[in-house]
């Protein structure tokens, strides 16, 4: 699985074009995300706006993904579809991650 990378005002926007991070793609998702982050700005945002299903090792692979990441970069998330969401809220993982409504939104507050 490879994320779609590109860039706004600074800001590394990752696009997931899949609609599951599950556990046959997690693996790569991480390895894609590591990839994708190794040079990156201090602020990444993660577009999750294609993303209807995320399962236990879906969820592990993004919070793997943020911690891979140097203490001075920050992974943002947009896009949750509400299954999505609901798996963030049910872990509580929605209180570790910076959660936008959408892309639009992220920027915003990622600029300011």
């Amino acid at each position: 699985m490879e994320v779609q990378r590109d860039e706004t005002n600074g800001i590394l926007i990752l696009t997931v074009p899949d609609d599951r991070i599950d556990a046959a793609v997690a693996l790569q998702f991480k390895e894609s995300m590591r990839q994708a982050t190794s040079n990156a700005n201090e602020r990444i945002v993660l577009d999750l706006r294609n993303v209807s299903f995320v399962d236990s090792s879906g969820l592990g692979a993004i919070v793997g993904s943020m911690k891979q990441l140097p203490a001075n970069k920050t992974l943002d998330l947009s896009g949750l579809t509400p299954t999505v969401e609901k798996v963030f809220q049910l872990t509580r993982m929605d209180t570790i991650f910076r959660i936008y409504p959408d892309l639009d939104a992220a920027l915003e507050m990622v600029q300011s």
